[in-house]
């Protein structure tokens, strides 16, 4: 791998997001499983902020990441409220696959409340696994063409029952 890819493997997407109520179980900590949706949403904002939706992907090249693999160290409870930032990047990219590694801090103090990773292959819409499409590696190690502010819509909150 050339310094290029290298320097460009460093190139940190942050998402913010607030804990909601339903994400929490009976004693007010997140419930282990909605760490993974939030790797999703970094994803998501990490694909936006280069250009690109994992949409464009399926409807205009017929490819799709599939996640092959999840991994996720719990370092510190998150609770209902806390403002998280989740930090995404790249890991990996080869011609089939490729891995985005994540942070989630919790705004108030810095701490680092978990941190991960996902291993997606590339496919058709059968499952056929294929290489990543013309020009997508490409995004995907570009630095971001969105301010983040700007870059996805909020996660939305939902109140309390």
């Amino acid at each position: 791998m050339d310094s290029i890819e290298e320097d460009a493997l460093d190139n940190w997407q942050e998402a913010t997001l607030r804990v909601r109520y339903a994400e929490t179980d009976k004693m007010g900590v997140v419930y282990h499983a909605n760490y993974l949706i939030w790797f999703e949403i970094g994803r998501t904002e990490y694909c936006r902020a280069r250009g690109f939706s994992y949409r464009d992907m399926e409807e205009s090249e017929n490819a799709f990441l599939v996640v092959a693999e999840s991994y996720c160290r719990y370092k510190a409870p998150a609770y209902y409220d806390d403002v998280l930032v989740v930090r995404t990047h790249v890991t990996e990219l080869r011609r089939r696959s490729l891995r985005f590694g994540y942070e989630i801090i919790r705004e108030a103090d810095g701490v680092i409340i978990a941190e991960g990773e996902t291993g997606h292959v590339v496919t058709d819409a059968t499952g056929r696994v294929r290489s990543m499409p013309t020009g997508f590696a490409e995004l995907l190690l570009s630095p971001p063409v969105m301010p983040e502010d700007v870059a996805g819509e909020p996660v939305p909150e939902i109140a309390p029952e």
